[in-house]
C-alpha cells in the first residue's frame, strides 16, 4: 500500500470508541479517517478532536457509515449486535476489514457476519486481548487433557454498566472448554443457578457473572475434581489491551483473503 491504512471507528463517543481513536491517532502504521455515531447525536458534524476535548484533527463525526467506509481500509466496531450486523454489510460493500469487538452476538447475528465475510475480511472475537486468547487456548488444552470427573466452571466479573451476561469472553472460554471435551456447549452450558437446582450434572460447563464498580474484566476457568482444583485466570486492568489487539487485527487483516477470522488467527496460536 502506498499510504497508511485508513481506519473508521464506530460508536465514536463511547468509552471504547474514544480509546480506539486515541490509539489510532498515536499509531505509526495507521491513520484515522472516519468516526461514526448514531443519528441525532450531539457530536455529528463536529471534529472528533474537539469533541474529545483536544485540538481539531480534521476528521468529522458522521452518521453515514457507507460514506466513511468507502474511504476506509478497516472498520473497528465495539457497538451493539444489531448495529454490528448492519455495519458488516456496509463494510463488505466497501471491501474494508471489519474488526468486531461487539459482545452479545447471537447465532442470527453470526449468520449475517458469515454472509458478509464472503466479500470482506471479518475478524471477530469475544476479547481482543493477547492474554485472554492465550488463556482460551490453554483452556482448550486443559479440558482435552482432563475427563468429565473434573467439573468446569467459568467465573467472570465486569463493571456495573455491562449489559450482557455471560460476557463474550466467558462464552469464548466456555466454547474452548467444550471444544477440548468434544461436546456441544449449548447442551452443556449452565448459567445463573438459583434455588433448589439439584446436584451438578456431570459434564456441565457452568457460568457465573459478577457485576460491580468499574471492573475492567476478570475471568477464571475452574477445573475442580475431588481433592484438587486448577484455576486459570486473566485479569484486565486497562482497556488499552483491547485497543492494541483491535489495531493489530485491523492491520493483519489487510493482507488476508475474505473470510471469518478470530484473534487466534491474528496471533498465530
Amino acid at each position: 500500500m502506498t499510504q497508511l491504512p485508513g481506519i473508521t471507528v464506530t460508536g465514536a463517543s463511547g468509552r471504547m470508541g474514544q480509546m480506539l481513536i486515541k490509539g489510532i491517532t498515536a499509531h505509526p502504521a495507521a491513520r484515522l479517517v472516519g468516526c461514526i455515531e448514531r443519528p441525532g447525536h450531539a457530536w455529528i458534524g463536529q471534529d472528533i478532536g474537539l469533541c474529545m476535548g483536544g485540538a481539531a484533527i480534521g476528521v468529522t463525526v458522521t452518521n453515514d457509515p457507507l460514506e466513511a467506509f468507502a474511504v476506509s481500509q478497516a472498520v473497528i466496531d465495539f457497538t451493539a449486535p444489531s448495529a454490528t450486523v448492519e455495519f458488516a454489510a456496509l463494510a463488505a460493500q466497501a471491501r474494508a476489514v471489519h474488526v468486531v469487538g461487539t459482545t452479545g452476538l447471537e447465532p442470527a447475528h453470526h449468520a449475517k457476519l458469515d454472509l458478509a465475510s464472503h466479500h470482506a475480511v471479518i475478524i471477530q472475537a469475544g476479547n481482543m486481548s493477547l492474554g485472554v486468547n492465550l488463556l482460551t487456548r490453554l483452556t482448550q488444552k486443559v479440558a482435552a487433557a482432563l475427563d468429565a470427573d473434573w467439573d468446569i466452571e467459568i467465573i467472570e466479573a465486569h463493571h456495573r454498566n455491562k449489559v450482557d451476561a455471560p460476557s463474550g469472553t466467558a462464552l469464548m472460554l466456555g466454547q474452548a472448554a467444550a471444544d477440548g471435551r468434544n461436546i456441544d456447549l449449548a447442551t452443556a452450558k449452565q448459567s445463573g443457578r438459583d434455588g433448589i437446582t439439584g446436584a451438578r450434572k456431570r459434564g456441565d460447563i457452568g457460568f457465573s457473572a459478577i457485576r460491580g464498580g468499574d471492573i475492567v474484566g476478570e475471568h477464571d476457568v475452574l477445573f475442580a475434581a475431588d481433592g484438587e482444583r486448577i484455576i486459570l485466570r486473566h485479569l484486565a486492568t486497562d482497556r488499552t489491551i483491547f485497543v492494541r489487539g483491535a489495531l493489530k487485527a485491523a492491520l493483519w487483516g489487510q493482507t488476508q483473503k475474505p473470510g471469518r477470522y478470530d484473534m487466534m488467527d491474528v496471533l498465530g496460536i
